[in-house]
């Protein structure tokens, strides 16, 4: 028995459960792929600055959730929190904007790391799917991600799922509702760090998830009634995009997301299933952060799936994903010349693409079935001296039990024709 153990607030995927999530990273990803976006992969870390200008820094996830440390070398580093700013800071150092092919489609997948209190759904260590496109100002590139989005949950057999819709406007209407919003913020019976954040960014406040703040929202000014006409025409475009292709969402004025860098679309995915935390997923639009970090204008869009809400989110409704075993086939040697060639067998089903494993450390015939059995293979091949005597090795199929001699020079061909 070790001595160490997972860190709070984190999980190891084991077999068989990890086979779920990598099948959900899958199909996330899959529609993505099948769209032009491409793989990006960036650092677990980070400058500490890159998340404060471009997450915000009345955030929680700056003030209270980033995990920031001092290297050696006295640089202020931290784990990731989220993905866009890091996959926009790479964009743009390796300059894919200036390709002449707008816009950079990217996803990606990884673990983000954010200092919480544990609970079921809220990790410290976590892991996403996420999709960003990047320098164009289209609606019709939110309604695809959304679209996307939706093609992806759909495919893994999620149903009761909702699509919440908001605009946040933009640089042009969002001062006058922020004032507003101001205003009445300042008539309420708030804690003064709750204060605080409504003069920093007061649409964080409406993000509050605390009952006795929520109550005093109520008749809080909508931002949807001081859109400007642009941005209003922006958002019926990305809804009628969204409806002409069969997709339902919920228009939720109070939706604002917890970062401050979204502008006009943002929208969440959540499921009721999963009681406090139901976001699966959510996005938006964020046309100024490469300006935050110090880059052009480059108006972008994006989304983050959270793989292990997604299980959550299967689990709740019943879902079983089809997961294909991972053996096909599994060998049984009795005796050392059996060994060798039913080794050489082996190696040569892999090369071929059929799944095979082996029977290792000199099994009996018993403990090697067990194994077999365990391995969920649909055949296992058996062979000892008799067997190799007269030229045959016995295929065993697992399901009806049914068992018969096959040459050994003809198994690779038998079993490839037997699997399809």
């Amino acid at each position: 028995m070790s001595t160490f153990k997972a860190p709070k607030g984190t999980y190891d995927l084991i077999p068989p459960e990890s086979a779920k999530y990598l099948a959900v990273r899958e199909a996330i990803s899959a529609p993505l792929r099948n769209s032009g976006y491409g793989y990006i992969e960036t650092p677990g870390f980070e400058n500490v600055e890159l998340f404060a200008r471009g997450v915000g820094e009345s955030t929680d996830i700056v003030t209270k959730e980033m995990y920031a440390f001092e290297t050696k070398g006295g640089d202020r580093l931290a784990l990731r929190p989220e993905g866009t700013a890091s996959v926009l800071r790479a964009a743009l150092e390796a300059n894919l904007h200036k390709a002449g092919n707008l816009p950079v489609k990217l996803w990606y997948s990884g673990s983000y790391y954010r200092y919480e209190r544990p609970q079921k759904g809220r990790y410290r260590h976590f892991s996403q799917v996420g999709a960003e496109a990047i320098g164009a100002e289209d609606p019709a590139l939110d309604a695809e991600l959304i679209i996307l989005a939706d093609q992806a949950y759909r495919s893994l057999g999620l149903r009761n799922f909702r699509i919440l819709l908001n605009s946040l406007g933009d640089k042009e209407c969002r001062p006058v509702y922020r004032a507003a919003l101001q205003e009445f913020l300042r008539g309420l019976d708030l804690d003064e760090e709750t204060l605080r954040r409504a003069e920093i960014n007061p649409l964080r406040v409406l993000d509050d998830k605390r009952d006795d703040v929520q109550k005093q929202l109520t008749g809080a000014p909508l931002l949807r009634d001081y859109l400007c006409d642009a941005c209003k025409a922006y958002h019926e475009e990305v809804r009628d995009l969204i409806t002409a292709a069969g997709v339902s969402f919920e228009d939720d004025p109070k939706l604002v997301r917890g970062l401050d860098y979204y502008t006009r679309t943002t929208f969440e995915f959540v499921h009721d299933g999963l009681g406090s935390q139901s976001a699966v997923g959510g996005g938006g639009r964020y046309d100024g952060l490469s300006e935050m970090i110090g880059g052009p204008a480059l108006p972008s869009v994006g989304w983050a799936l959270g793989v292990d809400r997604t299980v959550l989110a299967l689990e709740a409704e019943g879902v079983e994903l089809e997961i294909p075993a991972s053996t096909s086939v599994f060998a049984v040697p009795l005796g050392e010349e059996a060994r060798r060639v039913l080794f050489g067998v082996v190696t040569e089903l892999r090369k071929l693409g059929v799944p095979a494993d082996f029977s290792y450390g000199a099994k009996g015939l018993k403990g090697a079935m067990k194994n077999a059995n365990r391995s969920g293979a649909r055949y296992t091949v058996v062979a000892g001296e008799r067997d190799l005597a007269e030229g045959v090795v016995q295929l065993k199929d697992m399901e009806s039990g049914e068992q018969a001699a096959v040459g050994v020079g003809e198994i690779v061909g038998e079993l490839r024709s037997r699997l399809g």
